[in-house]
């Protein structure tokens, strides 16, 4: 893991890049580590930042149990309330809500008083899947980057629902099943809050399904669903809305529905041009990420004097806070953002595939 040389030392006494990932003062433990670790400190379960085979997982009591489908019974899975101290080594560190997805974190790293915060993935705009994001003051501020241009400005959510739930309408007029490719994970559940279930019955992928348990579990209020299988996709034909995953996109899992209109629900979509290359009808935009002015006014709360930017456009923003007298610079990582492959669920079959793929196939 090569280092931004502009930067000749990214704060070690409380964070630090280890071959394992970001490392916590004297590598006692590590922040969503891309290598298995004794003590793994989890931000959020999606897959590029839960990856099994560490001895030791914390996360937030909200989180947990998502990350327990995603890592499997097995996982030595500790909890934590938001804002609730822990002891490690030198540091005390204490989770706090990120507004991402269900039980996402930013961790708080405090040493004698100097304060870090990893900010994992997090969004400003409301989501009543999951505890708003919370600016926490610091010193240090690891933030995410994957939306960091300008372009990159998310409308009302209430009215992109409003939209989705239109264009549902719409398609039943049509005599077409509505299927809209989401993240499963954090993604299908926010549209399934904001979908208008009297318009018609809703299924769902079985990728999606499996998480719909945690969710519940963590008192989440979601609208009746079925899973998408053929009996349900028969019974429903012309009147549902179908939330997929995008690897089922093109396959021929979609042909039990008979005709269907596609659509996407991204921060991708927000670029002219996206929805031709994802081969869909619509796109919607909307994204579980901050947007630039989400980044700007996100920096500017946490009072950081030094900022290090990690995974999406980093260096259109490192330069932009550089310009305004802020010591700013880039970390690398192999964190995706709002990818496909990095939302996806883990393999959990004998053959190696996904239950999407198996779906999908």
């Amino acid at each position: 893991m090569t280092l931004d040389p502009t930067i000749s030392h990214p704060d070690g006494d409380l964070v630090d890049v280890r071959p394992e990932g970001l490392a916590g003062p004297g590598g006692v433990f590590f922040v969503d580590p891309w290598r298995p670790v004794e003590h793994a400190i989890i931000t959020h379960a999606h897959a590029d930042h839960a990856r099994p085979g560490s001895r030791h997982y914390l996360t937030t009591s909200d989180g947990a149990g998502v990350l327990r489908t995603r890592l499997g019974a097995d996982a030595s899975i500790q909890t934590v309330a938001y804002g609730e101290p822990l002891r490690l080594g030198d540091a005390t560190v204490s989770l706090h809500p990120a507004g991402h997805v269900l039980g996402s974190a930013q961790v708080r790293i405090d040493v004698g008083g100097r304060v870090a915060v990893v900010s994992g993935d997090y969004k400003r705009h409301a989501d009543p899947t999951c505890v708003p994001f919370e600016p926490v003051p610091c010193d240090v501020f690891v933030s995410e980057c994957t939306f960091g241009l300008p372009i990159y400005r998310w409308p009302d959510p209430a009215a992109v629902f409003a939209d989705i739930n239109a264009w549902w309408r719409r398609c039943q007029d049509d005599g077409r099943t509505a299927v809209i490719f989401v993240y499963a994970f954090g993604k299908a559940q926010r549209l399934l809050a904001g979908a208008d279930a009297s318009i018609g019955p809703i299924l769902v992928h079985g990728a999606i399904d499996r998480l719909l348990p945690a969710y519940h579990a963590a008192g989440v209020e979601l609208p009746e669903t079925s899973r998408a299988d053929h009996e349900n996709a028969k019974r429903a034909r012309g009147r549902a809305l179908v939330l997929a995953p995008p690897s089922a996109r093109g396959s021929t899992w979609i042909r039990k529905f008979g005709p269907v209109a596609t659509a996407m629900a991204s921060g991708w979509m927000r670029v002219r041009g996206q929805r031709r290359r994802r081969s869909v009808d619509r796109g919607f935009v909307l994204s579980d990420h901050a947007d630039w002015p989400g980044l700007e006014a996100t920096i500017a709360e946490t009072g950081a004097t030094r900022v290090l930017l990690t995974h999406g456009a980093t260096e259109p923003m490192t330069r932009w806070l550089r310009e305004r007298g802020v010591d700013a610079g880039v970390l690398p990582t192999p964190y995706e953002g709002e990818m496909e492959e990095s939302n996806e669920p883990p393999p959990d079959r004998a053959d190696g595939r996904t239950d999407g793929q198996a779906e999908a196939g």
